[in-house]
């Protein structure tokens, strides 16, 4: 089936072009580079995996409630609307919800796909590039996973927000290399894997519960990748032009926090734009949900040199300032670390499983 014929809302017949700016960068310079980005390049190479095969395709989804989120997660929940809706209109809309977010979380790997092969182009050292190229393949697993789990499980996709456009389009088009990394790595990125470690941490689901955290061990790695490229990068730049990247991600961070609303979904059941726009904003849920997608931003940003007054305040103002402080090297540690138990988990299981069927094939054939 097209993927036109499952979209909930109308998207475009041919995509979407966007007109970039910027020169291929070629080096002639194959010494070892920076031994802490060969170091990442190499962890790349090896932790490269299959989706079709990694992943447990065989477990069933309830595609009206894939992931086990309780009604208090739910923007309606607790209003006029919510008190209308049947109980099959209740399920309606976890689906819908999650179609929405993990529609969302494919139409940002795509661009994450996109931005690193910009990277790979424009990018001037050549470790840089080594390790862009590998990103480059974990955004098309990525992309892989997330529309094979949207269409085999849900059975129903969204068109790309408006706000995640809108910041993909302003970093592409920015003709500085440095961009795509300030642009993906840092903002989309980072907010992408606070948005998967919560639905990761939370989910009771096991399909779910393994893309996401599969995925966020990727991430982990791209995100250690743009701190230290740009981390080196920002040092030499002069206060005006670190002030142009501050208002970048001031700009960027906005876009970000009215990213996963989810307005969308509420109109789709009905209910009036300013009404699913003003049950978003005063969600006590949401309004959680929003400052912990800034768990692995500002941090990020205050580690990689952006950090300058006004970037601090317009964090003071959206509430999430006091985020800054937080160990960014552990909560990548614990990504990693979860994909691995989740692993040792799996595998432990399976093999007791076949331990069993071997002892049963063995007390058959002692019977007969």
């Amino acid at each position: 089936m097209s993927t036109h014929e499952l979209y909930a809302q109308p998207a475009s017949a041919t995509g979407w072009e966007v007109p970039t700016a910027g020169s291929a960068h070629f080096t002639w310079d194959y010494d070892d580079g920076r031994d802490r980005l060969l170091a990442l390049y190499q962890k790349g190479k090896d932790k490269q995996w299959d989706a079709a095969r990694r992943i447990d395709w065989d477990l069933e989804v309830d595609p009206y409630d894939p992931l086990g989120v309780p009604d208090q997660a739910l923007t309606p929940y607790g209003t006029p609307y919510w008190d209308r809706m049947s109980e099959a209109d209740r399920r309606e809309l976890r689906r819908h919800y999650a179609s929405w977010q993990f529609s969302q979380f494919l139409h940002g790997e795509q661009g994450a796909m996109v931005c690193a092969a910009r990277i790979v182009q424009s990018a001037p050292d050549l470790d840089a590039k080594f390790y862009s190229a590998t990103q480059t393949m974990d955004e098309a697993r990525h992309a892989e996973l997330y529309a094979r789990f949207l269409h085999e499980k849900i059975g129903l996709l969204y068109p790309v927000n408006d706000q995640l456009q809108g910041l993909l389009g302003d970093t592409l088009r920015d003709s500085r290399w440095d961009m795509p990394y300030l642009g993906m790595q840092v903002l989309i990125e980072g907010l992408a894997l606070a948005a998967f470690g919560m639905l990761r941490d939370t989910t009771d689901k096991p399909l779910p519960k393994q893309i996401l955290a599969y995925v966020m061990q990727d991430e982990a790695r791209h995100v250690a990748f743009g701190r230290m490229a740009l981390r080196d990068y920002y040092k030499q730049l002069t206060d005006a032009e670190l002030r142009e990247r501050e208002e970048f991600v001031i700009e960027g961070c906005h876009l970000m926090r009215d990213r996963l609303r989810g307005v969308e979904v509420l109109e789709n059941f009905g209910i009036p734009p300013a009404d699913a726009a003003g049950m978003s904003e005063n969600s006590e849920f949401l309004r959680l949900f929003r400052k912990l997608l800034f768990s692995r931003i500002v941090p990020c940003v205050k580690d990689i040199g952006l950090w300058g007054e006004r970037l601090q305040q317009a964090y003071a103002d959206m509430g999430v300032f006091d985020l800054g402080d937080s160990n960014l090297d552990l909560l990548m540690r614990q990504d990693e670390e979860i994909a691995e138990r989740l692993d040792a988990q799996r595998f432990a299981a399976e093999e007791a499983e076949r331990v069993a069927e071997v002892a049963e094939a063995v007390a058959r054939g002692a019977a007969d």
